[in-house]
């Protein structure tokens, strides 16, 4: 049986700028939600999809100097942003069939812990992007 796997350094890039040195998991999800569509004299329920709903899980050191993950994710709470993530580096700025880049594009931050801290660890903090639409650059 043949397998195709990977190691995993992905690139990380938010509203232009890159957070790839302070991510240390990311998860990209794409959902068509499930719409019930089940008709009389049916003998199972029946579904058809509805609307997207994409989201970015992050898990990221908190850093507090320029350009790093408070200034960069701060003044995008309560907005909308786009945000590529790519299993590659590379991948950001050279899309390719091996090396695709996801790009959600006017997806919306809710929320962003502004310190968590537990005395004598590196801080890290966990955010999530949702909605906006999901696409995959292969080229």
């Amino acid at each position: 049986m043949a397998t195709s796997t990977y190691l995993s350094n992905p690139g990380v890039e938010v509203n232009s700028v890159s957070l790839t040195d302070q991510c240390t998991s990311c998860t990209v999800t794409s959902t068509i939600e499930s719409l019930e569509s089940t008709a009389f004299g049916s003998t199972s329920r029946v579904y058809t999809g509805g609307l997207a709903n994409n989201e970015i899980t992050m898990d990221l050191y908190m850093s507090y100097a320029a350009t790093e993950t408070y200034a960069t994710l701060a003044a995008l709470v309560g907005t909308t942003t786009t945000v590529k993530v790519s299993n590659t580096v590379a991948g950001l700025t050279t899309a390719s069939a091996t090396e695709p880049r996801f790009e959600l594009v006017g997806c919306y931050l809710e929320s962003l812990p502004v310190i968590n801290a537990t005395m004598g660890e590196l801080s890290t903090i966990s955010i999530t992007f949702t909605g906006g639409v999901l696409t995959t650059v292969v080229a």
